[in-house]
């Protein structure tokens, strides 16, 4: 796990550690020192820590203007034991929400394994997005954890899309995809 970077190619446009209005400002990275694990499997530094001992992200895209962001995900989502879902709406969410984002679009092909619990916050996350004309979109997630997160019924709130070729377009294209797709799943 510890090879696994997040996405650097959109670096030139957008880093989060540099954007004034991103809760993870400020933040200096090692290339060289490990020390965030996902149990006992260290990941690359670069992954950002936002209160979970077991799912890390990074913040690779936002636009405050359209109001959306791209964030990948690494690691273990844990709503069972770890409550991600708490941790992650009011550490993270919550602040991007007061400053107008409210299209996410999560990127989770390296969440390996998803534990569910009660969906009191996803549905609290999506009436806060819904009140901006939002949606939240979870992208590439892998098969064993898509089935847990349906069977939790979260695929009521969080719109679980394949888009394989993300990686290959720009942010701004990446995102008028996707918001088309919800729009017309929206229009029906």
């Amino acid at each position: 796990m510890h090879e696994i970077e997040p996405f650097y190619n959109w670096r030139h446009i957008y880093t989060s550690e540099e954007d004034p209005k991103s809760p993870f400002y400020g933040r200096v990275y090692s290339e060289f020192e490990f020390s965030q694990s996902v149990y006992n499997y260290y990941i690359h530094p670069q992954w950002d820590e936002f209160g979970s001992r077991t799912l890390y992200l990074k913040i690779i895209y936002a636009d405050y203007e359209l109001g959306y962001t791209i964030i990948e995900m690494i690691g273990e989502w844990n709503d069972a034991i770890e409550n991600d879902i708490m941790t992650l709406k009011r550490e993270l969410m919550d602040k991007l929400i007061l400053e107008g984002i409210y299209k996410y679009i999560l990127v989770a092909e390296n969440v390996m394994n998803f534990h569910s619990s009660d969906t009191s916050y996803y549905e609290e996350w999506v009436e806060d997005v819904e009140e901006g004309g939002g949606w939240i979109v979870m992208l590439d997630m892998p098969e064993q954890s898509q089935y847990d997160f349906r069977r939790a019924h979260i695929d009521r709130y969080v719109e679980l899309l394949y888009f394989p070729v993300w990686r290959t377009v720009q942010p701004q294209h990446l995102f008028a995809a996707i918001d088309n797709k919800m729009l017309r799943r929206l229009e029906r």
